[in-house]
């Protein structure tokens, strides 16, 4: 499968996960000149920043290893950009979520809460 779409299909079944779990997905591929933010979601206490990464089943890393302090520090970025905006009391966490495709299917999804900090530790 392209690279592009495995990513796509990686968030869409990454929001259909969180969804099921109680989430309110609230936006999607928010992009600011900063970075970008695959999906931000909520639940009763937080909001959530989700980097969503999709690999093919039998790959030689986990996927959340691509997820470097560059990235984060994007992401973190991005993220308090948002949150100027922000108007709930909900405390911010990072995320990650780890989609492994087998034959252009999902088959294994791994949601790593407060994966790093705001400080990208």
């Amino acid at each position: 499968m392209d690279k592009n779409l495995l990513g796509y299909y990686g968030e869409i079944t990454a929001s259909r996960y969180l969804r099921r779990h109680g989430y309110l997905i609230v936006d999607a591929q928010y992009s600011v000149r900063f970075g970008e933010i695959d999906l931000i979601a909520e639940d009763k206490k937080y909001i959530v920043f989700v980097e969503v990464k999709s690999r093919s089943e039998g790959m030689m890393y986990a996927p959340a290893d691509a997820v470097d302090f560059k990235k984060r520090s994007r992401i973190i970025a991005a993220a308090k950009f948002y949150l100027s905006g922000y108007t709930e009391k909900r405390q911010p966490r990072f995320d990650i979520i780890e989609v492994y495709f087998k034959d252009d299917r999902p088959v294994k999804i791994n949601h790593i809460e407060n994966a790093f900090d705001a400080d990208g530790k």
